[in-house]
């Protein structure tokens, strides 16, 4: 496990908001702020502490965070190394949704109907629904708020896996890509995981969403509106505090948005949090043998603790 850290101090650029576009989030400006003037190193102590803990544990660990408005690195850990991520890949589905709510044949109130090939179980509410037609930006938010993996299959049978893939490309990343479509079950042939990605590139592409440079402004807008609907803050945000169904506006100076990603032996968060002293993008995720429920329950134990260090960084 590779291990670095790094001061961050100075005084954070302030940023104005935006014009107000459909689907956009207070999230998306950056904050203004002083920023604590403390080693990195003793500033995320325990997360150092928890992640390094559990790596000797067989647990493999990559994780990643940097100041929102400087970029400098705050602490890393195997932040090149891709990884299973789960549902975080979902992201880059949201992301091509809403380059094309531009085009004339994909707009807003486009309307997609479910299909037996789409269904599968799991996280959503879309399946437990009686209305079999939704539109698409309704689609997209229950993504974004739930995770729901029938929306998720309608939208990328709408939009095509190879055209999010195309994007991703296009975007520059490498090491972090949606793989496949929601699946109960993988066989031989299926792609082994639903995504994979390196905290070093999720960490870029939150960052260029907040700031509106996925795209274009508006594009990055909707794409953080769906996410700040996130509900799931079991993970590293669980630290923070915040309401899980109710977390879109400043609570205690706290904003956040993020993405999680559940499945077995994977708990991956990407996210941003901002607060009155600074703001932070993040990354963790973690890979590990899941048979025994105390090493799942060690496990969120170390996101928490990473999520309270970057709390006691913005706060």
């Amino acid at each position: 496990m590779i291990v670095s850290g790094r001061d961050a101090d100075g005084a954070s650029a302030a940023s104005s908001r935006a014009d107000a576009v459909p689907g956009r989030s207070r999230h998306a400006a950056v904050p203004g702020g002083k920023h604590r003037t403390t080693d990195s190193p003793e500033n995320f102590a325990r997360g150092f502490a928890c992640l390094g803990e559990l790596a000797l544990n067989d647990v493999q660990v990559s994780a990643r965070a940097t100041d929102l408005s400087t970029g400098r690195v705050l602490f890393s850990v195997d932040d090149h190394v891709s990884m299973p991520t789960a549902s975080v890949g979902k992201v880059l589905l949201l992301i091509e949704v809403a380059a094309r709510l531009n085009d004339a044949e994909f707009g807003l109130a486009t309307m997609l109907e479910r299909s037996g090939a789409d269904a599968v179980s799991d996280s959503g509410v879309w399946q437990h629904l009686q209305t079999s037609r939704l539109g698409v930006a309704d689609l997209a938010a229950l993504v974004g708020a739930t995770s729901d993996n029938l929306a998720t299959n309608v939208l990328i049978r709408a939009v095509g896996l190879h055209s999010v893939r195309a994007r991703t490309e296009q975007l520059g990343l490498s090491r972090t890509a949606l793989l496949d479509l929601v699946r109960d079950t993988r066989g031989p042939d299926d792609a082994p995981q639903l995504s994979v990605g390196s905290a070093k590139e999720l960490t870029w592409l939150f960052t260029a969403l907040a700031r509106g440079e996925i795209v274009n402004a508006e594009t990055s807008a909707r794409v953080i509106g769906w996410l700040s609907l996130n509900t799931d803050l079991s993970l590293v945000a669980s630290a923070f505090g915040l309401d899980p169904l109710a977390h879109r506006e400043s609570d205690h100076g706290l904003l956040m948005v993020n993405k999680t990603g559940t499945t077995t032996g994977v708990r991956s968060e990407v996210g941003i949090l901002r607060g009155p002293r600074a703001g932070v993008t993040y990354a963790v995720s973690m890979v590990f043998d899941d048979a025994r429920h105390m090493t799942r329950l060690a496990v969120l134990d170390g996101m928490r603790s990473v999520g309270a260090d970057l709390l006691e960084y913005v706060h």
